[in-house]
């Protein structure tokens, strides 16, 4: 699944804040991502029971502790009435606990909805309609008969006594109270048994309410996720308030599932499929819906390439990046330490993608120039640790060759002894391909290109300087800095993680 640089760019990112550090943490879909979604569009297409029911699809592209990359897959809610179903991830764990509660809950829901539908059907409603309904249109017939009336009588004034035309008028008022008394009398009675029956219906609505909300809790309760830094607990504990079905879309089932079995996500993509409901349309993509999963993104992602901070204080904050991430934004907006992140931070030096280690981020321009300028004078000291392809008998020396970067084959580095840069490397062996790198200056690649052509032998994992199918990550490490910082030494060390 080896993938360029563009297949890599994200098109749209997962992300929370982490709820103990309170860092931006983040996953990307990516157009490899999406690629892998469109050939499981093609199964779904290919099999009718998937189109009866319009319903998120999610793919999610893991990595193994070994390097192997997999494709785990989710849907949300259930699949034709199932909840498990071979191929695709469990669901999350504990709705087995609440399922007698579940049973008899949903029992009393149903009863309650069944005696609701029944108060609506009262054959009182249908009387009142058809009773309201006739007596409306003899009131509208009376009227138009009155207002004739009253036209012909205002003809009429001349030729006639005053006071029988006032009789009449009076006749017609009597008239038309009496046939609206009629009508209380009558509809009255079926509106109180109407009233009674929308008055239990609401105490009935509210009970089901109050039933779905208690069992929701339950369940809530009963739910446990786990996210990458190892920690499990219950969607309750969480939000105190989630709509029906937070913990049931793709999402949280895809990396619930990754962090229980110890993989590490690399990108996941959600995708609609089937009948279109709303705004959901077949084959698009969406992102984390914000009422059930943006929620608990946070903690989900958890643990997911935690940026350990090695040193800080007010002016500077030292971390030990971890393989795969920039150091700086890059040019398709692939991830890097910056975003992780709510503050402004410089990066006074970097790190290649692939290499992990030590690196100093400053709070403010000064001391980010104080800082270069001990680069520039090579007054910081650094200590790379890496493991050779191949065995190496020379247990120390010092490489010397001039670094070029050849515009036609970037971003390789090549020696060229005419247009080269001087670039030097110290090294010591510890073991047979284990060797500690002492740069002197800091070229572009210049420890990987100095290993293979100086060297004779490619880091392990270098899939530019040495094999290009390899699955494992480049085992390269800035395992120690010094520098000097407002007078004092600093002097930091991390553990090799290879």
């Amino acid at each position: 699944m080896c993938r360029n640089i563009a297949e890599q760019s994200p098109t749209y990112w997962y992300k929370g804040i982490c709820p103990r550090s309170q860092n931006l943490l983040r996953l990307p879909r990516t157009k490899f991502v999406e690629a892998i979604a469109q050939d499981l569009m093609q199964e779904l297409a290919a099999d009718e029971q998937h189109s009866r029911e319009g319903k998120m699809y999610g793919i999610l592209l893991v990595e193994t502790d070994q390097g192997k990359q997999q494709i785990l897959k989710a849907f949300s809610g259930l699949l034709n009435g199932k909840s498990v179903v071979e191929g695709w991830v469990s669901p999350i764990p504990g709705r087995d606990r609440v399922q007698l509660s579940e049973s008899i809950t949903l029992t009393l829901l149903e009863s309650l909805k069944k005696q609701i539908i029944q108060l609506y059907e009262i054959p009182e409603r249908e009387q009142y309609q058809k009773l309201h309904k006739r007596y409306e249109e003899e009131l509208k017939q009376l009227s138009e008969i009155h207002k004739q009336r009253k036209l012909e009588r205002q003809q009429q004034r001349q030729d006639f006594n005053q006071f029988e035309l006032d009789e009449q008028s009076k006749r017609d008022g009597i008239e038309k109270r009496n046939l609206k008394r009629d009508r209380n009398n009558i509809l009255e009675p079926l509106k109180q048994v109407i009233d009674q029956a929308d008055d239990q219906i609401r105490q009935l609505k509210q009970q089901r309410k109050q039933l779905s909300q208690q069992l929701q809790l339950e369940m809530y309760d009963s739910y446990r996720i786990t996210n990458f830094a190892g920690e499990t607990r219950s969607l309750s504990s969480l939000l105190t308030s989630m709509p029906t079905g937070t913990g049931e879309c793709c999402a949280p089932k895809l990396l619930h599932h990754a962090a229980t079995r110890g993989l590490k996500p690399l990108a996941m993509a959600e995708f609609w499929w089937g009948e279109s409901i709303g705004d959901k349309i077949q084959g698009e993509f969406y992102g984390a819906c914000v009422d059930r999963c943006q929620p608990i993104l946070g903690f989900l992602l958890s643990g997911l390439q935690s940026i350990d901070i090695v040193y800080e204080d007010d002016s500077i904050v030292v971390v030990n990046k971890p393989a795969g991430l920039l150091s700086t934004r890059g040019r398709y907006g692939q991830d890097c330490i910056l975003d992780r992140f709510s503050e402004s931070l410089i990066p006074v030096h970097r790190l290649d993608q692939e290499t992990s280690g030590l690196l100093i981020l400053a709070r403010d321009t000064e001391t980010y120039k104080q800082l270069i300028e001990q680069f520039q004078q090579r007054k910081i000291h650094k200590i790379y640790e890496a493991v050779l392809f191949k065995k190496i008998t020379q247990t120390e020396g010092t490489i010397d060759l001039p670094l070029w970067s050849d515009p036609n084959d970037r971003p390789k580095q090549k020696v060229d002894y005419q247009r080269g840069k001087a670039s030097i490397t110290n090294f010591r062996l510890l073991e047979p391909t284990r060797i500690e790198f002492y740069p002197i200056t800091g070229r572009t690649h210049q420890l990987r290109v100095h290993a293979a052509q100086g060297l004779g032998t490619s880091i392990v994992g270098d899939k530019l300087y040495g094999d290009p199918t390899s699955t494992e990550r480049l085992h390269l490490h800035a395992r120690d800095l010094q520098f000097i910082h407002r007078g004092t030494t600093i002097a930091l060390q991390t553990v090799t993680p290879f």
